[in-house]
């Protein structure tokens, strides 16, 4: 059973069907990782309520790659917006670490089992 759902209840009905159709064997495991990834894309989304700001924009690209930095520059700070580097960045910047957001709203045993299986 997925523990934390999707904001977009399309997604949870996907993900339900696939659970539905998925072997036993593997059920679980794409459990944990469906829950993972709902916490995840919630996380992301908190960026959002920070409002970056072109400066944030400006530091966030003094840390990247050359090849990568000219990409972004390119792409320009609104379409960035929606990064994963640049969301997790903005998060960071405001005491929001990602891995710290997934053990606090992943049922603690489920996060250990996570962190098993991640290690095999």
């Amino acid at each position: 059973m997925i523990k934390v759902k999707h904001p977009d209840e399309k997604c949870n009905i996907q993900q339900e069907a696939f659970l539905a159709n998925c072997p036993e064997n593997e059920r679980r495991f794409h459990e944990l990782l469906f829950t993972n990834g709902n916490i995840s894309y919630r996380y992301h989304m908190e960026a959002k309520e920070f409002s970056p700001t072109e400066k944030d924009f400006v530091e966030w690209l003094e840390g990247l790659p050359e090849n990568i930095r000219k990409a972004m520059e390119e792409k320009g700070f609104q379409e960035c917006k929606s990064i994963l580097s640049f969301t997790r960045y903005v998060n960071e910047k405001n005491d929001i670490g990602m891995d710290e957001y997934i053990r606090q709203h992943m049922d603690p045993e489920d996060f250990a089992e996570y962190q098993q299986i991640l290690t095999k």
